[in-house]
C-alpha cells in the first residue's frame, strides 16, 4: 500500500468476507473516480462497471479471476490482471503435509491418541493400529504440472520419490530427469500416491470417473488439495465406502462447508481439512506484491503482467 501510495491516490475499502458485487456496497462518487480496482471476492460485474466510467484496469487476487466478469470488461476495453502462483508455494507444503497425514494416518492416530486408548497394558497397540508407509523410493503420480504440481514435484524428489506427471499441455521432457511426463491412465494404474492440481475448466471437471479411479491400485492413496470436481463425486464416494484404495486425503470437497452428518467423517482411511492449504499470510504477501507490479506496469505504459485471456 506504501507503494502504491507514493504514486496514486488510494482509497482502501473493507472487503467482503461474504462477495457479491461492489456496485452494492461501494459509494457510487467513489467508483465514478476509480481508475483502478482491485478486490478479491467482490464481484467485478456490469452493474458495478457502468458506475465507473473512468475504470482502466482491474486487478483480481486470483489466479482465476472468477469474481470479474471477464465479457463485460472486454466490451468496454477494460484489461483485467490476475494474480498466478499467489499460493503456490504454500498449497504445494500444505500438499505435501495432507499427503504425509494420509499415508502416515496422523489424523486417526492424533484422535485415538486424545481419547485416552494408549494403555499401559498394550503400548505397541498404536504401533501396529497405524503402521504407514514411507516415501523414498515411492511413486508420486502428479496431476497437473503447473505452478503447484511443478513445486509438489520439487519436494517429492527432496523425499526421495520417483515422480510421474500428467499434463497433455506439457511436452516429454518438461522437467528432465526429474520426473515423466505420462498419459493419464499410465499416472494411475502405476503410482504409490495421486496427487490433484490440474486447475478446474469443462475439460476437465469429472476428470477422474469410475473408470479413471479402477484403475488406482488397492494399497494406492489419493490426494486432492486442489479442485473437488475434477473428480467424478459418486465414483469417490464408491471408491472410498468399499475401501478400494488404502486412503485418501482432502482439503477440498464438492459442497462445502461439509455437512456434520457426511460419511466421510466416519471414514478413518480419509483425512480431512476445511480447505485451508491456501490459508497463509505470505499468500496476502505475494498476492499484493504481484497486484503492485501489474499497477505499476498500467501506470508506466508498460506491458501488465498475469491479463486474464478475454472470453472467445
Amino acid at each position: 500500500m506504501a507503494e502504491l501510495r507514493r504514486r496514486f491516490d488510494v482509497t482502501v475499502l473493507p472487503p467482503s468476507r461474504a462477495g457479491g458485487p461492489l456496485a452494492d456496497r461501494v459509494p457510487a462518487a467513489v467508483l465514478a473516480s476509480t481508475e483502478v480496482l482491485v478486490t478479491e471476492l467482490d464481484e467485478v460485474d456490469d452493474a458495478t462497471l457502468d458506475l465507473a466510467p473512468g475504470l482502466r484496469l482491474v486487478v483480481s487476487c486470483r489466479a482465476n479471476p472468477v469474481n470479474v466478469d471477464l465479457a463485460a470488461c472486454a466490451r468496454r476495453g477494460i484489461p483485467v490482471a490476475t494474480t498466478p502462483g499467489r499460493n503456490a508455494e504454500v498449497t504445494a507444503d500444505f500438499t505435501f503435509a495432507l499427503l504425509l497425514a494420509t499415508v502416515r494416518h496422523l489424523s486417526s492416530a492424533e484422535r485415538w491418541l486424545r481419547a485416552g486408548n494408549w494403555s499401559e497394558s498394550d503400548v505397541f497397540e498404536s504401533y501396529e493400529k497405524f503402521t504407514g508407509i514411507g516415501l523414498g523410493g515411492r511413486m508420486l503420480g502428479i496431476l497437473g504440472g503447473g505452478a503447484v504440481g511443478s513445486r509438489v514435484l520439487r519436494r517429492a524428489r527432496a523425499f526421495g520419490m520417483t515422480v510421474k506427471v500428467y499434463d497433455p499441455f506439457l511436452p516429454a521432457d518438461a522437467f528432465g530427469e526429474e520426473a515423466d511426463v505420462v498419459d493419464l491412465d499410465e499416472v494411475l494404474s502405476t503410482a504409490d500416491i495421486v496427487s490433484v492440481h490440474v486447475p478446474l475448466t469443462p475439460d476437465t471437471e469429472g476428470l477422474l470417473g469410475r473408470r479413471e479411479l479402477a484403475l488406482l491400485r488397492p494399497d494406492a492413496y489419493l490426494i486432492n488439495a486442489g479442485r473437488a470436481a475434477i473428480i467424478d463425486e459418486g465414483a469417490l464416494r464408491e471408491v472410498l465406502r468399499e475401501k478400494r484404495i488404502a486412503g485418501a486425503g482432502f482439503d477440498v470437497f464438492h459442497r462445502e462447508p461439509l455437512s456434520p452428518d457426511d460419511e466421510l467423517f466416519g471414514m478413518d482411511h480419509v483425512t480431512l481439512t476445511p480447505h485451508i492449504a491456501g490459508s497463509s499470510a505470505d499468500v496476502v504477501v505475494e498476492h499484493s506484491r504481484i497486484a503492485v507490479e501489474a499497477i505499476t506496469a498500467w501506470g508506466d505504459g508498460r506491458p501488465i503482467p498475469g491479463l486474464a485471456a478475454a472470453p472467445a
